[in-house]
């Protein structure tokens, strides 16, 4: 693309999927809205890959197997099946973003859930980005003002569990993206992106036993963000959403007056890998990557172009610890890791929560970081109220 901006390169951080595009030419960014490095996985609207919720955050972005609480919509919907019937609440959840590179870029998160019966539990969330102010110039570098581009995401979701060790959950999913407050390319009027995507979670649980005390075992799996591809601006081509796979386990082991979860997480993109191109423009190792959704998703296992090692590559991994004490106090430790070549984004949480009565107060802290993240000494601040009968 062939930029309108750029006072401030913000933009370009969540545009990492529109470098391709002849009206507006740049190179991919060094860093993307989700804090990773440049690499060869593209994909609109990346603050969907954004964990907005504190606890999580904490935990190295590890939980799609954990206990649910107000904010578990955003990481598995099908852990809301196991809230107490009768039960319901709220959340919201605020961090700073990216604000070692720019001021003004946050991410918030609102949700809210009600436990209909024994069986069935439904939520609704908002996910708001905002991206600071931008001045935009043209070709020309005429001044054409300060906007404050943001982006969006609006859920409903769905649990229902199928006896006490399975459920299943859904999302659907609004994404309003508007970057460019209708500025004038070569090739019209640009436009805010709009797309409709889908959330499909699944959980099991057991009890045992481990070194002679009780342990829930947990294994969860979250496919989000899949749906239509989105588009910008008249005349050009539309862009994968970043479908994501999670898959994870946990171990809680339960004593007296507290508990200990051990979780590990691991995540893939299910979007096409950018294949490797001569001078030409032809593709010389790989797969086009211009294709439909399924294909994109059923092919984003085998179309790198380094083959089965470039795809393991890919896949990124989170592990994280929560130890609390009578449910009042927690303390939360994570690592959350990426492949230099994928992303590039690896870094230690740290992170703790205190509940009183119906309010429950978390926060994290991104303590460490390799290779000077942008995400260092991020913070993430979450309230939570819920009522009527607790876990």
């Amino acid at each position: 693309m062939r930029q309108l901006n750029v006072s401030l390169f913000i933009v370009s951080l969540v545009l990492a999927v529109l470098i391709s595009h002849p009206s507006f030419g740049q190179s991919a960014p060094p860093v993307q809205a989700d804090g990773s490095r440049q690499n060869n996985v593209l994909t609109s609207v990346p603050f969907l890959l954004i964990t907005p919720q504190a606890r999580s955050g904490a935990m190295g972005n590890a939980g799609v197997a954990v206990a649910a609480d107000a904010n578990a919509a955003a990481i598995n919907m099908a852990a809301m099946a196991y809230l107490k019937e009768g039960s319901y609440g709220f959340s919201a959840n605020y961090s700073p973003w990216l604000k070692n590179l720019t001021q003004g870029m946050s991410i918030s998160y609102l949700s809210g859930y009600y436990r209909l019966n024994e069986r069935n539990t439904l939520a609704a969330s908002l996910r708001y980005f905002a991206i600071g102010q931008v001045n935009f110039f043209d070709q020309s570098q005429q001044d054409l003002g300060v906007f404050n581009p943001c982006e969006l995401a609006a859920d409903v979701s769905y649990a229902r569990s199928f006896g006490p060790g399975f459920s299943l959950g859904g999302s659907l999913r609004f994404i309003y993206s508007n970057l460019y407050s209708g500025r004038f390319n070569a090739d019209g009027q640009t436009g805010a992106g709009k797309a409709v995507a889908v959330d499909v979670s699944g959980l099991y649980k057991t009890n045992g036993y481990l070194l002679g005390s009780p342990v829930e075992w947990s294994a969860g799996i979250n496919l989000s963000n899949i749906g239509t591809k989105i588009s910008y601006n008249i005349g050009d081509s539309p862009y994968f959403l970043p479908g994501n796979l999670k898959l994870g386990g946990a171990a809680t082991l339960i004593g007296q007056e507290s508990k200990l979860i051990i979780a590990l997480d691991f995540n893939k993109l299910l979007v096409p890998t950018q294949p490797v191109y001569d001078v030409n423009g032809h593709i010389v190792k790989g797969q086009d990557p211009n294709r439909s959704v399924p294909a994109g998703i059923f092919g984003s296992f085998s179309d790198a172009p380094g083959g089965f090692k470039e795809e393991l590559q890919e896949v990124g991994v989170s592990t994280g610890l929560e130890f609390s004490f009578k449910d009042r106090f927690a303390v939360r430790a994570g690592y959350n890791y990426q492949n230099p070549n994928k992303g590039n984004s690896s870094y230690l949480t740290l992170g703790a929560g205190f509940r009183y009565n119906v309010l429950t107060i978390d926060f994290s802290y991104l303590a460490g970081a390799v290779n000077n993240n942008p995400l260092a000494n991020t913070l993430r601040f979450g309230l939570q109220f819920n009522f009527g009968k607790r876990n």
